[in-house]
């Protein structure tokens, strides 16, 4: 059976959880875009605390409702600039980063009109680095039940095994942020840690 799934945008760790214990996965693309949901956002470890990114897209006044592999990424206000420099600043003292950089550099040096195309890419490319053998089906999927990791207003989140973070000293843990703060700092030990959260 095929899991289906919503394209994030840096998915966090319970997204990717979920995703790397399926054998087949395919993402859906014909749901009405939702304003305050991961499909442009995510959230990563800054020096301040959880830092929060966006990327902006392109409003289209005379369309009520977009479908989500409709929606344009807004490049005007360089966007892609400011996200690479806070990961940098975030993750260059991380352990794995300078490992893992040369594999998301181009995301933001390059350009991707569509905004569930890049979010695409983005996870399809951190299966080959978690090294999950999950199968990516490219045909578009309009599943009724699909996996909702998407809200970026709940209320609770489930918990994480607390793991080291770059700025745990000042702040603590924080939970269930992008996957790519597990990846930076754990590495190759990512995949075992988010097949154990999933059981």
């Amino acid at each position: 059976m095929t899991a289906a799934f919503i394209p994030a945008y840096l998915p966090n760790i319970h997204y990717m959880a979920q995703l790397v214990t399926e054998e087949k996965i395919a993402f859906i693309h014909n749901k009405h875009y939702q304003k305050q949901t991961f499909r442009n956002r995510t959230e990563i470890y800054g020096a301040n605390g959880k830092l929060k990114l966006s990327i902006p897209i392109v409003h289209h006044k005379t369309k009520a409702h977009q479908l989500d592999g409709e929606v344009a990424i807004h490049y005007d206000n360089k966007w892609q600039k400011n996200h690479w420099k806070s990961l940098e600043a975030s993750y260059r003292s991380s352990p794995f980063f300078e490992y893992y950089e040369d594999d998301f550099y181009d995301f933001y040096h390059q350009k991707t009109n569509n905004l569930m195309d890049l979010n695409i890419k983005i996870i399809e490319k951190l299966c080959v680095l978690l090294e999950a053998e999950v199968t990516v089906l490219k045909e578009e999927v309009t599943h009724e039940k699909y996996f909702d990791f998407i809200l970026a207003k709940k209320v609770s989140q489930p918990s994480c095994p607390a793991y080291h973070q770059v700025f745990h000293a000042k702040h603590g843990f924080i939970n269930n942020l992008s996957v790519v703060d597990l990846l930076f700092n754990k590495g190759p030990q990512s995949l075992d840690y988010l097949i154990r959260l999933n059981k």
